[in-house]
């Protein structure tokens, strides 16, 4: 049973009285009073996940903005007390008493082509993170773990039909000259950040982690990157509405097969509780080179339709030649319709706005 005492992982109070000691700003350091900290130290899910599964990241890296990971489904009610307020948190408006809508991509004929001119969208994207139910998150997995999850993926993926079926390549098997290829074409994934590795999520490399692409590359799935599954959609041009109708169609059949890891109240479990809820992130980038101008009024409409707004390359990048990366904020507590629908209302606008300043 999840939940039960366990001995003390050896090494926990030393990086804890250590970590105590930090100016960290990170969510981590907000919400794991010492108090706190003695009340789970000795707690172990199910899986065997352990409060230095779900905080190692953070206790090693006291810059981290967040501090904390999932290391397995059960381990989000095993640790509540601490995932709870860090949620919240992080997720403006989801409070411990608030419970995360079941799937729904409602319409999908209500999401259509954002810039049908093709003068203003340069790409569009849309993903999800997924688990696969009953094994454990990166802190917790082994080699054949990884080796399971990638085998059963695999599988799945084959039986792909129409526009959805591509070839599935492991990492460990692809030869150079291929991987060079996916490199360039920014298909392929690369080992995690040192805020990763420290929760374990980087171990075994490339053991057990793949990419599956269709004939056409508008549909991508990473196996074993952050998550056990990054299901993609994307295309160049603006028409949302035909990258969301062929993520819905993937994701409904991949899960049908494999089963996702859901919790009763948080969604869709994933790695990062960033991502937790639909796991959806809709990306598009778009040029507003006299808004790069005019940052206030861009703000400005962001806000007001509750995007955000990145560089071109992501997060800490610039706007190249004016095209931003504009997306959801919220992931948890909204439907996977209201996420993508929040990012049409709002690319609309900001066109808008964009054209406005044409004269």
């Amino acid at each position: 049973m999840g939940g039960l005492l366990s001995k003390e992982p050896p090494d926990l109070d030393s990086m804890f009285n250590k970590f105590e000691k930090t100016d960290s700003k990170s969510l981590l350091k907000k919400h794991l009073t010492r108090q706190l900290f003695e009340l789970l130290k000795t707690r172990r899910t199910g899986l065997g996940a352990t409060l230095l599964d779900v905080a190692r990241s953070g206790l090693m890296n006291p810059d981290s903005v967040v501090g904390v990971y999932v290391a397995d489904a059960e381990s989000l009610t095993v640790f509540a007390e601490l995932f709870d307020p860090i949620i919240g948190d992080y997720h403006q408006g989801f409070s411990s008493r608030s419970v995360h809508p079941a799937k729904s991509w409602g319409n999908l004929n209500a999401i259509g082509d954002l810039d049908p001119e093709g003068k203003y969208v340069v790409s569009t994207r849309v993903r999800v993170g997924r688990s696969v139910d009953g094994f454990p998150l990166n802190p917790r997995m082994t080699a054949q773990d990884y080796l399971d999850v990638e085998g059963q993926v695999a599988v799945t993926l084959s039986t792909l039909e129409g526009e959805l079926q591509g070839e599935y390549m492991s990492l460990s098997t692809i030869g150079k000259a291929r991987r060079k290829e996916l490199v360039n074409r920014h298909l392929r994934f690369k080992e995690g950040d040192r805020f990763q590795a420290a929760a374990n999520a980087c171990r075994f490399w490339p053991r057990g982690r793949g990419i599956f692409l269709n004939s056409d590359c508008t549909f991508l799935v990473w196996c074993n990157e952050e998550d056990h599954l990054r299901i993609i959609s994307m295309q160049p041009g603006g028409d949302l509405g035909q990258v969301y109708r062929r993520l819905a169609a993937a994701v409904d059949t991949i899960g049908g097969s494999l089963g996702f890891a859901r919790h009763p109240r948080l969604g869709y479990v994933t790695f990062c509780p960033t991502n937790l809820g639909t796991g959806l992130r809709a990306s598009v980038h778009v040029r507003l080179p006299r808004l790069a101008a005019d940052r206030a009024r861009l703000e400005q409409v962001a806000t007001e339709h509750d995007l955000q707004v990145r560089g071109t390359r992501g997060e800490h990048t610039k706007a190249e030649g004016g095209v931003y990366d504009v997306s959801n904020k919220r992931r948890l507590g909204v439907t996977e319709f209201q996420a993508v629908e929040v990012v049409q209302k709002g690319v609309l606008a900001l066109v808008s706005a964009e054209r406005a300043l044409e004269g």
